[in-house]
């Protein structure tokens, strides 16, 4: 094991950064020790390389940093976390540190924590449904294993309540796999970090969860961090213990944020709204931590949430994560002002692996009939509902009526559902047809007659003799 060197040549401090001169050998990405005048020990990783000078980021900041009487450690390793299968049901700081008063974890091996993205090559392809209990994503966004799928919100929209029923209720569908969540919350309030471990505690969710939460007010510097821990414990639970793992990474907004504030000061040339050039780079090196990967029986599946500044999805963070991620759930602010909960925008939402995780045998062959059925007849209401606003339902017609009421019952009852209400699937689908049972079957021009014929009668009133026969 290399010997660890001590240097008290520190020659000046900008903000959480440290600049140590005479240093030999040291690598980026290791982790040091500085020891200061008073004995405390604070903690930080080397940034930049350039001779003999080293650029160090403080994780818990330079306030009260005596230049003079500082000493430097390199500890001459990056930065690991300790995994074992006990990681499950615990609760960790940003940096990986037990914060529910819990022992430490005795380790099975130390991973380093920067992990690779999975090599294209490797990849297995995402095909199989995962169940989340929540309509708008089950029926109309499925959800897929290995699959990367953002939650796009605004400040004030219900993105915690969705998360942790996300949390909560995630499953896959027979088999009885192994099923596990990993939860990073980056930059969030103290009350909000409570909901959610009070949430996982008191339904038994915890037991298969590990969380890792950075609040708002620790630093910068640890919210960079947080979600490679969170992926690094993903990835040993996924690949080694050959488990299933839902990863949600709440907020990448504010990690976004933490990486523009590292980058001004390091004097770093600014793109797009003060944010760093590099932005797409350092998200996709986190999102494609996720996938399948052939061989292995494990898979890793990403929801990462972020909150979209004045509600605009131009703005770089859901810009470039749409690029890097495989379709986007987007909470609706009209829909929420309407107590529409969750107020998910079924329209632009998208899931783009939806195909491959439904259908005979997945969830059920009239998936995906259904779904475009759905769609176009919201859409339609959607339309009318305008058209009323505009010229007043006086003008609409008897046809736009229907339509305008079925926009109003979908709200009402397929999109909005209690935060604690795990519809199955086939309940989904069910109410899907339920709702559709409105229509004639002349006007449903999406779905296979076949299926409307085995489906259908069921769910038209006065159909009761038909549904026994069935």
């Amino acid at each position: 094991m290399p010997a660890i060197k001590e240097y008290q040549t520190v020659v000046d401090i900008a903000g959480p950064l440290m600049l140590v001169e005479s240093v030999d050998e040291a690598k980026y990405g290791h982790i040091v020790d500085i020891e200061l005048g008073d004995g405390s020990i604070r903690h930080g990783q080397i940034l930049q390389v350039e001779n003999d000078k080293v650029l160090v980021q403080v994780f818990e900041g330079t306030s009260g940093i005596d230049v003079k009487h500082s000493t430097v450690r390199f500890l001459a390793r990056p930065l690991e976390l300790g995994v074992s299968p006990d990681l499950l049901g615990r609760v960790f700081s940003g940096l990986g540190v037990p914060k529910d008063g819990g022992p430490q974890i005795i380790p099975h091996k130390r991973l380093d924590i920067n992990g690779r993205p999975i090599n294209p090559y490797a990849r297995d392809y995402p095909n199989e449904f995962i169940q989340t209990g929540i309509s708008t994503i089950d029926g109309l966004n499925p959800l897929v294993r290995g699959q990367k799928l953002p939650l796009f919100s605004g400040s004030g929209l219900p993105h915690d309540s969705m998360t942790a029923q996300l949390a909560r209720q995630a499953t896959v569908l027979g088999k009885g796999e192994a099923f596990a969540v990993v939860f990073a919350a980056m930059g969030i309030t103290f009350e909000a970090a409570q909901f959610f471990i009070d949430d996982l505690h008191n339904t038994g969710a915890i037991e298969r969860a590990v969380m890792f939460v950075n609040l708002a007010d620790d630093p910068a510097i640890e919210r960079i961090a947080t979600p490679r821990f969170a992926l690094t414990a993903a990835e040993y639970l996924a690949f080694e213990q050959d488990m299933h793992v839902l990863v949600i990474l709440n907020d990448m907004t504010n990690y976004c944020e933490a990486l523009r504030e590292i980058s001004a000061a390091r004097k770093e040339v600014p793109g797009r709204r003060g944010y760093p050039g590099y932005l797409y780079t350092d998200l996709a090196m986190i999102y494609e931590r996720a996938g399948r990967i052939k061989g292995k029986k494990g898979s890793i599946t990403m929801v990462p949430v972020l909150t979209m500044p004045e509600d605009d999805k131009t703005h770089p963070v859901p810009d470039l994560t749409g690029y890097i991620t495989e379709g986007q759930i987007i909470l609706g602010r009209s829909l929420h002002r309407k107590g529409v909960s969750p107020p998910v925008d079924a329209l632009p939402s998208l899931s783009r692996l939806k195909d491959k995780g439904i259908g005979h045998g997945k969830t059920r062959e009239d998936h995906a009939d259904l779904y475009n059925q759905l769609y176009a007849a919201y859409a339609r209401g959607k339309e009318c509902q305008e058209l009323a606003t505009i010229m007043g339902e006086a003008a609409l017609s008897d046809e736009d009526r229907k339509y305008m009421e079925f926009a109003n019952q979908f709200e009402a009852r397929y999109i909005s559902q209690d935060y604690y209400e795990n519809r199955t699937v086939q309940q989904t689908l069910d109410l899907g047809w339920e709702l559709l049972s409105m229509f004639e079957n002349v006007e449903l021009k999406r779905i296979d007659i076949k299926l409307i014929e085995k489906y259908m009668p069921r769910f038209r009133k006065g159909s009761s003799d038909e549904a026994g026969q069935d």
